[in-house]
C-alpha cells in the first residue's frame, strides 16, 4: 500500500497520529543485526512506514535494498527506499528500481541528493539524473501508478535557495515553493519536510560541553515540536532516528497510538 493511501484510510478525525521511522544502513555487520533487533522492538509503535536511506552514490544500495526487503517481507512493515541523483547512473538507478518492485515494495522517495564529499555544488554525472524532478517524471514514466512517491519539501526553501545571510529572498522562496509543485504535478503523492529548528542555537550554547545535558535537551525538544505540531492539527509525524530507540520520546502523551 501507498504512504498517501495509508494516510487518507487513517481515522484522523480521531485523534490517531501516523508516525513513520527512518533509518541508514550501519557500516557493520554487527551493527546491522543490532539495527534489527531495534526495529523489531520499535515497530511496537506501529510505524506506517520505515524508510531506509542510501549513501551518496548509491554506496549502500545493496544493503539499503537488504534491509528494506527484510523489513517488508520479515519484520512485515511497509518499507520505503530513498533514491538519489548524486553520482549514479540512469543504470543503476534502474537497477535499484527493478529489485525494489521485485521485492513488493511500493514507496521511494526521490531526492536529488547531497554534493559528492569534497564538492560544494551538485553536478550532473554524464548518463545520469540532474535532479529530484527528473526521477520523479522518470518512475512515473516506467512504473505508472505502482510506486507511491515521495519527495522533499523545505519550510524555509532548499539550501540552495537560501543566502549568506541565512534567509532566502521572497523571490527565491517563491521559486523553491514552484519547483516542489512541478515534482507533486509530475506524480509526487506526499512531501516530507525538511527538520526545522527555532531559537535552538541559544539553548544550546551553554550546555554544549555536557553530552548528557545536551541528550536531555533533545529529548525536552523532540516532545515538545511533536506537541506544537499535534497542536497545528497535523498528524503525521516523521521521525530520523539516528538507529536508536528511545521509549521515553516515542509514548509522549500517547503520541503514537494509531
Amino acid at each position: 500500500m501507498k504512504v498517501i493511501e495509508k494516510i487518507q484510510s487513517s481515522p484522523q478525525d480521531q485523534g490517531k497520529v501516523v508516525s513513520s521511522f527512518e533509518f541508514f544502513p550501519p557500516k557493520t555487520e554487527d551493527r546491522v543485526e543490532n539495527l534489527f533487533e531495534r526495529m523489531d522492538r520499535m515497530v511496537a509503535h506501529n510505524p506506517s512506514f520505515c524508510d531506509i536511506t542510501w549513501g551518496i552514490s548509491g554506496s549502500t544500495v545493496d544493503l539499503t535494498l537488504y534491509i528494506a526487503n527484510k523489513v517488508q517481507n520479515i519484520i512485515c512493515v511497509e518499507a520505503m527506499m530513498h533514491l538519489t541523483c548524486t553520482n549514479i547512473s540512469f543504470e543503476k538507478l534502474d537497477h535499484a528500481l527493478e529489485i525494489i518492485k521485485s521485492n513488493g515494495i511500493q514507496k521511494v522517495i526521490a531526492l536529488r541528493g547531497d554534493p559528492p564529499h569534497g564538492q560544494d555544488k551538485f553536478v550532473q554525472v554524464e548518463g545520469g539524473f540532474s535532479c529530484a524532478l527528473d526521477l520523479v517524471k522518470h518512475i512515473r514514466a516506467k512504473y505508472g501508478d505502482y510506486s507511491g512517491i515521495t519527495v522533499a519539501g523545505y519550510p524555509e526553501a532548499h539550501l540552495d535557495a537560501i543566502g549568506d545571510n541565512g534567509v532566502a529572498t521572497p523571490e527565491a522562496y517563491q521559486n523553491d515553493l514552484a519547483y516542489l509543485k512541478r515534482k507533486v504535478d509530475a506524480g509526487a503523492d506526499l512531501i516530507v519536510t525538511q527538520l526545522f529548528y527555532d531559537e535552538i542555537t541559544a539553548a544550546l550554547e551553554p550546555i554544549k560541553d555536557n553530552d548528557k545535558a545536551v541528550k536531555a535537551y533533545g529529548i525536552h525538544l523532540g516532545k515538545e515540536m511533536f506537541r506544537k505540531i499535534l497542536a497545528n492539527g497535523i498528524k503525521t509525524l516523521h521521525l530520523y532516528t539516528l538507529n536508536m530507540e528511545h521509549d521515553h520520546i516515542l509514548k509522549a502523551n500517547g503520541m503514537f497510538n494509531c
